[in-house]
């Protein structure tokens, strides 16, 4: 906890069992108060080893992609009676270090929401990020911070920490299920008005820190375009978007079970078949 706020962090993995272990180590437990990892159907031991690492563990029935991932955590995150939720990524692309100061600026009343920035400072490229993908991040973010009428260094960053209200507030699942999920609901948050702090964060691109291919980063920035054109248009009073209006729907049963090791195995079986 920090001034009595409840600080959940959340993981949505699909096949992470090789940096599970070493992210989840840098985790401060002194602050968090549980960790809560929602399997996206992986091929590999990631919940096995969740739950070896004592974490509370969900599992989906299918792959059903890295946005209905992230649903299915903070659903569950404010489910756990959560005051801050923290999603950090299983795969060690970012510091687990930085969940302290990410969710001191919640805590502490200054921000709503904060991001853990890998442009702010100058070690993007040097952190192993792709050119190409550093030169589409910054075009993008200068695009949408010109239709969004605002200023962030990145827009494309996994690591984020929220108010639990914020989330009670969007209609997240209006989102897409897939990976610009991210940039619907930043895009959700700054229609809101809810404040948006930024926190210096290290790059770390290797073998195993998962990262989309060229065709899908290329889906991915028009998604990110259309997302910005319709915040506009919408803003404007020139059409009706679902992602900025309307009440969210519930969809958590159904389609993901918790489990634990005496649960696993039939799970697992029920998947399989």
């Amino acid at each position: 906890m920090l001034n009595g706020k409840k600080i959940i962090v959340v993981m949505p993995a699909y096949n992470a069992a090789k940096t599970l272990a070493k992210t989840v180590s840098e985790i401060p437990r002194g602050v968090v108060d549980e960790i809560l990892l929602v399997d996206d159907a992986s091929s590999d031991d990631t919940v096995e080893l969740a739950n070896e690492l004592g974490l509370t563990v969900f599992l989906h029935d299918s792959n059903f992609g890295y946005g209905r991932n992230q649903k299915t955590c903070y659903k569950e995150a404010l489910r756990h009676h959560a005051d801050i939720v923290v999603m950090l990524h299983p795969d060690y692309q970012y510091s687990p270090h930085l969940i302290v100061p990410m969710a001191s600026m919640i805590a502490y009343g200054e921000y709503e929401v904060v991001i853990g920035s890998r442009i702010l400072g100058k070690g993007a490229l040097a952190g192993g990020m792709p050119r190409y993908k550093f030169i589409a991040n910054r075009l993008l973010t200068l695009v949408q911070n010109i239709l969004m009428n605002y200023k962030l260094s990145e827009y494309h960053t996994g690591f984020r920490a929220f108010r639990r209200e914020v989330i009670e507030k969007l209609p997240i699942e209006s989102n897409s299920d897939d990976f610009v999920f991210d940039n619907q609901m930043l895009a959700q948050i700054i229609f809101q008005g809810f404040r948006v702090g930024e926190l210096s964060c290290p790059t770390r691109y290797f073998a195993d820190a998962s990262s989309i291919n060229f065709s899908r980063s290329v889906r991915y920035g028009l998604g990110v375009l259309a997302t910005s054109f319709r915040y506009r248009l919408h803003k404007m009073g020139l059409t009706r978007s679902g992602l900025f209006e309307g009440a969210d729907a519930d969809r958590l049963q159904g389609y993901y079970a918790e489990v634990d090791g005496r649960q696993m195995k039939a799970i697992g079986d029920s998947v399989d078949k």
